[in-house]
């Protein structure tokens, strides 16, 4: 059974920073992007960035480029997201999640198969 656990979420000031970690356990990828997804009060979820496998390639949304960064460290099985520069309206339930098939990319959020259960990020200002 694959298993995702977020952590990291907080409080923020704007303009601060937080950075979200994912374990993923028991999973072995065979090329397999992850990616991190968010769902704010009232709002469908929205992806928010995605890396393959071998971090050689990343997608974000317009709204966290040059603020947000998504990294992985395959030794350690863990996804990571480091925010910087955060505004109110980045407040959001964070999930990581993780797809052995897809077909497009960046990924359509029906293709995440695996998920975390959330880490909530607030941003005050």
């Amino acid at each position: 059974q694959v298993q995702l656990v977020e952590s990291g979420g907080g409080s923020v000031q704007a303009g601060g920073s937080l950075r979200l970690s994912c374990a993923i356990s028991r999973y072995t990828y065979s090329g397999g992007p992850t990616a991190w997804i968010r769902q704010a009060p009232g709002k469908e979820r929205g992806g928010v960035g995605v890396i393959t496998y071998n971090g050689g390639t990343t997608y974000y949304i317009d709204s966290v480029k040059g603020r947000f960064t998504i990294s992985r460290d395959n030794a350690r099985n863990t996804l990571y997201l480091q925010m910087n520069s955060l505004k109110p309206e980045d407040t959001a339930v964070y999930y990581c999640a993780a797809t052995q098939m897809w077909s497009r990319w960046p990924p359509a959020l029906s293709e995440y198969n695996y998920w975390g259960q959330g880490t909530q990020v607030t941003v005050s200002s």
